[in-house]
């Protein structure tokens, strides 16, 4: 076993830890900018933001993609495009406390069940972090607010529709060469700003950017981050634990909005905090 070997299984959690903080981060963003312009308008300006650093980052890292890696890369975008599109449905609904912790669940669930049937075979201690993380998942998200009023049917709607979107993202994403290099990746970003807008229309939501949604191009760069960062690490690892440890994404958010809006971690969410912490650990020690 050569050295590089022996170490992709720890880089590929590196990895993976990189991109749910930086998916945190950008959900932190957004929420907050959202609160002044319409979230649709903001989806479309960081996807279109985060397409061109991915395109500016693909002529850097070059590659040899094939048709196949085009035509998973584009496929891989209409997923997230979607994903994103009903995230931001629920989040403008004031849903958020509902919609994160479904689709987080989903943005899991669905590469496991794929990665799983293809031929994943985590070790025992990989398969406890596995487990352990859907809990810490859902319990990150909660609040008391939402734990009082429990969740609508259309929240989880919104949720499951965004939770599949974001599992199909890392499944085609998975299926994307590793000699492609990072432009089927800049492919993926540009049908996702097409299935956002396409989802806005067809629900009549206004997406044209305008006013404060212009400060959602700072959300390119952590996407185009996020997304490059999940697709070297299923290079390195398991679809099946690469895609749990990123859909941990919701600790980044609620530990910024603890420290920069001095909003309160609750007993739950410490919970949900810790578990994932054990969740990360067991799958770096399988």
């Amino acid at each position: 076993m050569s050295a590089v070997t022996a170490y992709a299984p720890a880089v590929a959690v590196v990895l993976s830890l990189i991109s749910a903080l930086a998916y945190g981060v950008s959900d932190f963003l957004g929420g907050l900018f959202s609160r002044r312009a319409s979230a649709w308008q903001v989806a479309v300006v960081g996807q279109s933001s985060s397409a061109v650093c991915a395109l500016a980052l693909g002529l850097v890292l070059t590659g040899t993609p094939v048709a196949a890696d085009w035509a998973w890369g584009a496929v891989a975008g209409l997923g997230g495009g979607v994903g994103a599109a009903f995230l931001y449905r629920g989040f403008a609904s004031g849903r958020m406390s509902v919609i994160a912790p479904v689709s987080a669940v989903g943005a899991a669930i669905v590469p496991v069940v794929v990665g799983l049937a293809t031929g994943d075979r985590p070790s025992a201690w990989a398969w406890i972090g596995i487990v352990a993380a859907f809990p810490a998942i859902v319990l990150v998200s909660r609040t008391p607010a939402a734990a009082s009023a429990g969740p609508t049917g259309e929240g989880v709607l919104d949720g499951v529709v965004a939770g599949l979107g974001f599992g199909l993202l890392f499944v085609f994403l998975d299926r994307i060469g590793e000699d492609a290099g990072i432009m089927p990746l800049a492919l993926a970003q540009v049908t996702s700003v097409l299935a956002v807008i396409g989802t806005a229309t067809l629900l009549r939501q206004a997406w044209v950017p305008r006013g404060h949604a212009w400060w959602a191009l700072t959300m390119g760069p952590l996407g185009a981050c996020a997304t490059g960062a999940f697709l070297y690490a299923t290079h390195a690892g398991l679809l099946s634990i690469v895609s749990v440890i990123t859909s941990l994404y919701p600790a980044t958010t609620v530990l910024l909005a603890a420290v920069l809006l001095r909003e309160r971690v609750h007993r739950l969410q410490g919970v949900g905090l810790a578990l994932a912490a054990v969740a990360v650990t067991l799958v770096a020690l399988g």
